[in-house]
């Protein structure tokens, strides 16, 4: 047995086949247009998105037999998949909402009020896990398959991670950064500019929450050392660049590119380079936004440490950033707690796909699934350097409201 996963991410539809071993047989992947209609704006035509879906899950099935199937742009399309017969969504995408009472796992009369959206022209709520329709052949490439997982992106990444155990954490180095610590039965009180959200709904109703901190750029930052500096060929190239020297030379990279996240949540701060003198070179700035990113991270899981939140024992990496060695070491060592990086990183599909898998037999427990995880790589903290923390963290503190200075 196995199953289908789809990813419908920002720029494209990753689709997996998933085998009973945890093993990703094959895959499909097609991007999709982006439009920017005014500056800061980006929309999708949910077109697009179907059809990038279709061929991502064509070249994926070219050599798989009678998957289950699981989505994370959930209702569209799943109401495409079924040709219209279920207007559905999950518990963990209804929390992002701003309609949604995380705490009764339904729609909020009240908000929807506030908002002036009639609960009505709202999804069914149903569980992450368990057969929520099937796929019209007619309509999905001529298979009849029962959909049976649901997540949003960063939750099902929590899943795929097996980070089934409260205080288990994970953290997602994209575009931005999502670290996500699972709270178990109880809704976590944020603060410090973490968020408390639905990390999933079991078949029997019964909710598991994660506590949030999200920061808006990382990859980004090294995406645009690349397109918009030009200083690197490709991404790949900052781990070599950022080894040829021992440290920043005293430079600090604020990447605010888009404002500041978690914990700071300051949308009018911008990115700022501090401490260049005539011996900085490109190494130096390379290197110091690998550690720029290390500390963002830190400062979202020291804020989730506090009070009388488990510490999780170890932090769980995916994402394309996390292929770097150098970074996943410096993150290692910034938080003092070891990095595990596993053999799959597509983890957001991967974990839709475990919800799937679980509901149709495929495994029979969350047990069964951790037992699936392999580790790629483990890195083990070293010393912390809080000095250079520290002049990041004044750093960041300059670039705060600078939109408006």
């Amino acid at each position: 047995m196995s199953v289908l996963a789809i990813d419908a991410g920002t720029t494209g539809v990753t689709a997996l086949v998933v085998t009973a071993d945890g093993t990703v047989a094959t895959r499909g992947y097609q991007e999709f247009r982006q439009y920017y209609p005014h500056p800061g704006w980006v929309e999708h035509l949910p077109e697009d998105i179907w059809q990038a879906t279709l061929s991502a899950s064509r070249q994926a099935l070219g050599q798989a037999a009678e998957p289950k199937l699981s989505d994370t742009v959930d209702s569209y399309l799943i109401a495409r998949l079924t040709s219209g017969a279920r207007h559905v969504t999950d518990a963990s995408n209804a929390s992002r909402t701003l309609l949604f009472d995380i705490n009764t796992g339904w729609w909020s009369p009240e908000l929807c009020e506030l908002l002036r959206v009639p609960i009505g022209a709202l999804p069914q709520v149903v569980p992450s896990t368990g057969v929520a329709g099937r796929t019209d052949p007619a309509a999905f490439l001529g298979l009849d398959l029962p959909i049976a997982g649901i997540a949003g992106d960063q939750q099902a990444a929590l899943f795929g991670q097996a980070c089934f155990e409260p205080g288990d954490a994970k953290c997602t180095y994209g575009t931005g950064s999502f670290v996500l610590a699972n709270t178990g039965a109880s809704v976590a009180r944020p603060g410090n500019g973490l968020l408390s959200t639905v990390a999933w709904m079991d078949g029997s109703g019964a909710l598991t929450y994660a506590l949030e901190g999200s920061v808006f750029v990382t990859g980004a930052a090294i995406q645009w050392l690349r397109d918009g500096l030009g200083l690197l060929d490709d991404a790949a190239q900052s781990e070599a660049l950022a080894r040829t020297v021992p440290d920043t030379g005293g430079v600090v990279f604020v990447p605010a590119l888009t404002g500041l996240g978690a914990p700071d949540w300051d949308p009018d701060a911008r990115g700022a380079m501090f401490g260049i003198t005539r011996g900085t070179t490109r190494a130096h700035l390379v290197r110091a936004t690998l550690e720029a990113i290390a500390y963002e991270v830190r400062d979202v899981f020291d804020v989730m440490a506090t009070g009388d939140r488990r510490t999780t024992a170890a932090l769980r990496a995916d994402g394309g950033a996390s292929a770097n060695d150098l970074l996943m070491q410096l993150q290692a060592d910034q938080l003092q707690v070891p990095v595990e990086r596993p053999e799959v990183g597509e983890t957001t599909a991967l974990g839709a796909a475990f919800l799937a898998g679980l509901a149709t037999g495929v495994w029979s427990s969350p047990a069964e699934l951790a037992a699936t995880w392999r580790l790629g790589r483990r890195f083990e903290p070293g010393t912390r350097d809080d000095g250079g923390y520290a002049r990041w963290r004044r750093g960041v503190e300059r670039s705060k409201g600078w939109a408006h200075a």
